[in-house]
């Protein structure tokens, strides 16, 4: 009986349609104004947009398409007075009419894509909003990994009701609320995989129907500005979140594989980068070396590290504790990730020819005193950085090196002159960045043999100064997990340093073209820590675990 009742309203519904569109086609006869069915039209956005939506249904008007001056409008009468005014004000701004009578029904089909309008305007500006009442309501409810997977399935994201732009919004807000650094969109033989990277570490959040996702990859490359019929090639893009407090970028890069397109999106929050060097890990003495060397007025500071080891946080860092407006800093980056205050910041533009090489020249005529240099990667930069070293600035810059001492070997393997790096440089340090135990929650044991013969065969090395602890008195700590560190028994991260000074022995053994174990052996008399002597103490320390040392540096 109801699917009978079902479908006579149907038809009951379906004629009253025709009816409408019936009276419509008289109308138009009546008006001598064409007669148009909306439902068989493409309805721009671009173009509805040009009449406020109130305005639009209190008018019975719509702009339906826009090429240029020339626009359609759609009407259900030419007598209205408001219908009349809002053409007479196209008329009056220059615009081209073409004018159709349409149904009322036919209207306010039209009118609903107003609906999808804030969503069309945010996505062609490259900007999400996430209300703070979203956000804070995920940061309270989401706990650890297991209630925030518990969310996204309550929610159902992937559903046939859920919109795109609020499955995106969603994913955003729970990977803030996470301080997750990455968002991972992977598409495998039958699902989609959604994982986040929180301290450095993957997790795996939720799994997405198919159909979700292509909706899902089309938004998101609309909002990073890449091209939607391309699905063979590498793209990336960028968009950003507008918080309450803050905007973050999002760094898009969509690339393909067997079964389909990935997706990676890495959120690029300010609040990430805002330490102080101070509270970066470094020990002490190595701190106080290298606030000395950042007070020098010309010399090149080099860091290096793998990709995620923290660099940019750690030249930032330096940058914001010599930063005083008697001194103009400028920086060369690839891409400007963060945005500094009181710091003029430049990007490498490859497609204009723009690169670190022609950027550094451009800086240079700059008259700076600081120059921040994201990455030497040729011959040409190298040059150019220690030229600039030399003659009167400070420079910083990264070099993609193992380890501190291999930074040396490296400028002369790209072609650099042996002359000229000794008297350019002044520091080289290395990094990387380790998970700290949760305080909470971490648990003290005594190790094993093994263990023990591992610290012992480190510690032997420390240099004279540092007193060395008693192995069989040594506790180390691990993991357990609670709801204060997502259960996995870390919270947040902290770096581990190696670094040397280049003086006068080290300047007489570059002039030789050393090896890096070479240099390694002279800085001894130093007394710097290495980065296993740094993470061993942090390890005794009960900062970190020797699992989590073991992941990150060879031991």
């Amino acid at each position: 009986m109801l699917l009978d009742e079902d479908k006579n309203n149907d038809r009951i519904s379906q004629m009253r349609d025709n009816e409408a569109e019936d009276l419509a086609k008289i109308l138009s006869q009546k008006y001598k104004i064409p007669y148009l069915d909306l439902s068989r039209i493409t309805i721009d956005l671009d173009a509805i947009k040009l009449i406020p939506k109130e305005r639009a249904m209190d008018a019975k008007i719509v702009v339906f398409q826009l090429s240029g001056k020339r626009i359609k409008i759609a009407i259900v009468s030419p007598n209205p007075e408001k219908t009349q005014l809002i053409i007479k004000e196209f008329q009056q701004n220059g615009y081209i009419i073409d004018l159709y009578l349409v149904s009322k029904n036919s209207l306010k089909r039209a009118f609903k894509r107003y609906d999808e309008l804030s969503e069309y305007i945010e996505a062609t500006q490259g900007i999400i909003s996430i209300s703070t009442e979203k956000l804070e309501n995920f940061i309270e409810i989401a706990s650890n990994i297991d209630s925030l997977k518990k969310i996204f399935f309550e929610a159902n994201i992937s559903g046939s009701n859920r919109k795109t732009s609020e499955i995106l919004e969603m994913i955003l807000a729970g990977a803030i609320s996470a301080n997750a650094s990455d968002i991972h969109i992977e598409p495998q033989e039958e699902d989609i995989r959604l994982r986040f990277r929180m301290d450095g570490v993957l997790h795996d959040i939720f799994v997405f129907k198919p159909a979700t996702y292509k909706l899902f990859l089309s938004r998101i490359k609309l909002i990073s500005g890449l091209k939607l019929n391309i699905h063979d090639q590498a793209q990336d893009g960028r968009f950003e979140i507008t918080l309450q407090e803050n905007s973050i970028g999002i760094r898009v890069s969509v690339i393909p594989e067997n079964y389909g397109e990935s997706i990676v999106m890495r959120l690029l929050n300010p609040k990430s980068i805002s330490g102080k060097l101070e509270d970066l890990g470094m020990r002490p003495d190595f701190l106080e070396t290298l606030i000395k060397e950042l007070k020098k007025p010309n010399g090149m500071i080099l860091t290096t590290g793998p990709t995620g080891s923290g660099k940019t946080t750690t030249l930032y860092a330096c940058l914001r504790k010599i930063y005083k407006p008697e001194i103009k800093i400028i920086t060369l980056e690839d891409p400007i990730e963060y945005h500094l205050k009181g710091i003029t910041q430049t990007q490498v533009e490859a497609e204009r020819d723009y690169t670190f090489a022609e950027g550094l020249r451009s800086i240079l005529r700059q008259d700076p005193d600081v120059i921040l240099v994201g990455e030497i990667r040729d011959l040409e930069t190298a040059q150019i950085a220690i030229n600039a070293a030399l003659t009167g600035h400070l420079v910083l810059s990264t070099l993609h090196t193992n380890d501190a001492a291999g930074t040396i070997p490296r400028l002369i393997d790209l072609g650099v002159n042996s002359n000229s790096i000794t008297p350019a440089i002044n520091f080289t340090m290395a990094q990387r960045l380790v998970r700290k135990l949760c305080d909470d929650c971490k648990e003290a044991y005594t190790p094993d043999e093994k263990e023990k013969d591992l610290l012992k065969r480190i510690i032997e090395t420390f240099p004279k100064k540092y007193s060395t602890p008693d192995i069989e008195k040594v506790q180390l700590w691990k993991p357990k997990g609670c709801d204060n560190c997502n259960n996995v028994g870390y919270k947040k991260r902290i770096g581990i340093y190696e670094g040397i000074l280049i003086n006068e022995s080290i300047e007489k053994l570059i002039m030789e073209k050393p090896s890096a174990s070479e240099i390694f052996t002279k800085t001894r008399n130093q007394e710097i820590l290495t980065m296993k002597q740094d993470g061993i103490l942090k390890l005794i320390e009960g900062i970190t675990s020797l699992e989590e040392l073991q992941r990150v540096i060879e031991l």
